[in-house]
């Protein structure tokens, strides 16, 4: 599918009219905070106290209370904050207190609305239960029915109708239809298509006079592209999910803010609380946009840290002190874990997470070791290295999971892992006791070659000793050909534990890697 991609000055262009403009807004919008309430480092992991005071630092929820009030100062009245999903997972503040932290502060806050992201499931539907009854804004997902279950039936909207200035936006939202691969909602949350479930809620307001439409997704960047493409009515898409940076003065950028598809202008800022989105939007009487213009805001040490906020999160982080600080080992040098590394191809974290792995269960016969690159949240920079960043890398509580699978069904779970490369999925394989090479100009499902095993090409006949997460293990990012492995044990010891060991047995750490994964040429 071609798209369409404009500047901010060609979106204003793009979209000018005659109408006289009769509603003009400032939307603000955070997307997968991911739990990031303390300052982060540039490699997205937590920040020192010392590094912070230096001003090297990024984020915090204290930054973004400033940032949030100083916008909103800015604007006048007509402001809107709206947030794109996952608030949930990714720092030992969730480990600790789920999701209570984001719904404190999302109310003081006073987010207007908030999608639900895939990670919003991961303490099961109870977590988001537990946010729901901490907040009285509207948390929305068209193509999800919850119904089924009592403790969210009634409780996550399809849309909801906000009022700015006497008129009336519309917020209709999506969530990524893979999420009971990704984390876990459960058997009694069923998911549609987002297409299907999002042009239905945009008829419907647009029947009922609502013809400011924004859609609100947690579907990531590729897929809200295909939204805007496929979709009749829609304003402005504001998305989540795939940690996307749209900008139009950062070099780093994947794209222009907005990109601009079939005339619809769709945003996101990264993640962690590194930038607060930012939307200068004009609708005319008929409801069609007019101008449109914004920039994210980098939270960067220009940013002031509310004092009270940072008052609080000192609070809040004092039980997590004494682990969090844990000297386990040193490192030689910055550990890479970037999501657009270990995402599309080997990289240094994934090497230690499956070296680590299978380091832990060689002595059982065990030979082959997969990690999902989804699994790995952070780098870890150079020098000492704390047990906090290590569980800020695996955050998820995962236990280590043996099983018995043929190397037909290795290949098929290889297959599987790059079948997404594209999408930035989380499903791509960190592996550790063999090398493979992908294709990623082939057609999904045959992309894999050149399979070794312990040094020898793989036999699918053969049957092996794998060891990997137990999400992967038992069916997540995609991997259901684990679901019924044979002398399946997923109750080993926890992730983070194991790979802490393994760098304390090999310090200092000397990050690498070794082509074990290659890419066709």
């Amino acid at each position: 599918m071609n798209y369409r991609l404009h500047t901010a000055a060609a979106v204003i262009a793009l979209m000018a009219g005659t109408a006289q403009a009769d509603l003009s807004v400032t939307i603000l919008f955070t997307n997968d905070f991911h739990d990031r309430f303390e300052p982060i480092s540039k490699y997205d992991s937590t920040c020192s106290a010392e590094d912070n005071a230096a001003g090297e630092c990024f984020g915090g929820i204290a930054r973004m209370v400033t940032a949030v009030s100083e916008a909103r100062e800015r604007a006048g009245n007509n402001v809107l904050l709206l947030d794109a999903g996952d608030q949930f997972q990714g720092s030992l503040f969730f480990n600790q207190y789920g999701g209570k932290l984001a719904g404190e502060f999302m109310s003081q806050l006073e987010y207007d609305a908030m999608a639900v992201g895939n990670h919003e499931f991961d303490n099961g539907p109870e977590g988001l239960a537990e946010f729901l009854d901490m907040v009285d804004f509207p948390v929305l997902s068209a193509n999800i029915d919850v119904s089924q279950n009592e403790l969210l039936a009634g409780r996550v909207k399809k849309s909801a109708v906000l009022e700015v200035d006497g008129e009336r936006i519309g917020i209709v939202s999506v969530l990524a239809e893979d999420t009971p691969e990704t984390s876990s909602p459960g058997n009694t949350v069923v998911f549609s298509s987002a297409v299907d479930a999002a042009q239905a809620e945009i008829d419907q307001l647009t029947e009922n006079g609502v013809n400011n439409i924004i859609l609100l997704t947690h579907v990531g960047f590729a897929e809200d592209q295909n939204l805007a493409d496929a979709l009749t009515g829609v304003d402005l898409i504001i998305g989540g999910h795939s940690h996307t940076l749209l900008s139009n003065d950062d070099e780093n950028a994947v794209g222009a803010y907005p990109t601009v598809v079939n005339d619809v202008p769709v945003f996101t800022a990264y993640a962690y609380g590194k930038y607060l989105g930012e939307i200068e939007v004009t609708f005319d009487d008929e409801g069609t946009v007019t101008e449109i213009s914004g920039e994210p805001i980098l939270l960067d040490a220009s940013v002031a840290e509310d004092e009270a906020t940072v008052a609080r999160v000192e609070e809040l982080a004092a039980p997590l002190e004494e682990l969090r600080n844990l000297v386990v080992a040193e490192t030689d040098a910055t550990i890479e874990g970037s999501r657009e590394a270990c995402r599309a191809m080997e990289c240094e974290m994934g090497n230690l997470v499956a070296d680590a792995m299978l380091d832990r269960v060689a002595d059982q016969g065990v030979v082959v070791a997969i990690q999902n690159g989804g699994g790995l949240r952070a780098s870890i920079d150079a020098g000492e290295v704390t047990m906090g960043e290590v569980l800020t890398v695996l955050p998820f509580q995962n236990t280590l999971s043996t099983f018995e699978v043929t190397g037909q069904t290795l290949l098929e779970a290889l297959e599987n892992g790059v079948s997404q490369i594209a999408d930035g999925a989380g499903r791509f394989p960190q592996v550790a006791g063999m090398t493979f090479t992908f294709d990623v100009d082939a057609e999904p499902g045959s992309r894999i070659s050149d399979v070794t095993v312990d040094g020898n090409p793989i036999d699918p006949e053969a049957t092996y000793l794998a060891v990997s997460n137990n999400y992967v293990r038992n069916g997540g990012d995609g991997y259901s050909m684990f679901v019924d492995a044979a002398n399946a044990y997923d109750y080993g010891p926890d992730l983070a534990d194991v790979v802490a060991e393994y760098l304390a047995e090999h310090t200092p750490y000397k990050p690498y890697t070794d082509d074990r994964i290659n890419a066709a040429e």
